[in-house]
């Protein structure tokens, strides 16, 4: 039986470049947890061949290409869990940023889930909110305290992605409340050629996914197993 008021909350996965035993490892938490509902907290694609921030590998998938093989990937996403909550990270967005650096307008842009195809039970937005928690990317933000930052700025508890490398949960408790900060690391494979701008870094990605429970109240990180 699974409860509607878990829910599990999955990483940046950056398809198709996610970890091959991401999947597998989303699905033991919500069977672990009893999740009945499902939120990814963003950059669901990772678009590397429409980067503006980082070299291009010559040697990498064309554009079309990696949509093709995003698309082979997602099926299996759509598949395993049918209801989903997206948060549309960067990421996501870079097809629109990359149409509208060239000039051209929102008219001829291509809908974001055809694009993707993505089935009736999957919605997108930036944020959403359950059970009193926001969930939402975290474009903008950074560091080992981004989601408590969150937090404040949120005025709730506030669950996130983006910054890789931390995997973390905190309260923050006032005279008047108690909110939590978690950020849910990622699903990512860092040994691909989209993530070689971090092969000298110190900090590797935190792969794990997160889990909050008893309608808002409570907030878990999940390492998953290297």
């Amino acid at each position: 039986m699974l409860y509607k008021d878990h829910v599990l909350v999955i990483a940046d996965c950056h398809t198709p470049f996610e970890h091959p035993g991401y999947l597998d490892f989303c699905l033991s938490i919500q069977q672990r947890v009893k999740c009945g509902t499902i939120v990814h907290i963003g950059d669901m694609v990772d678009n590397h061949a429409m980067s503006f921030h980082h070299d291009l590998d010559p040697n990498g998938l064309s554009p079309k290409e990696e949509i093709e093989e995003s698309l082979k990937h997602l099926k299996s996403w759509y598949k395993a869990f049918p209801n989903v909550k997206l948060c549309l990270g960067n990421h996501d967005r870079r097809v629109d940023l990359k149409a509208k650096h060239v000039g051209l307008p929102d008219r001829v842009f291509m809908p974001f889930r055809n694009i993707w195809e993505l089935p009736d039970g999957w919605v997108d937005d930036f944020s959403w909110e359950i059970d009193g928690v926001r969930y939402i990317h975290g474009t903008g933000l950074s560091g080992a305290t981004a989601h408590i930052v969150a937090a404040q700025q949120t005025r709730q508890s506030t669950v996130i992605g983006h910054t890789h490398s931390v995997g973390a949960t905190q309260y923050l408790v006032s005279e008047k409340d108690r909110i939590f900060g978690m950020n849910v690391g990622c699903g990512i494979d860092r040994h691909s050629y989209a993530f070689a701008y971090g092969r000298d870094f110190t900090k590797k990605p935190v792969l794990g996914c997160g889990v909050v429970t008893d309608k808002g109240k409570y907030c878990q990180f999940f390492p998953m197993a290297l």
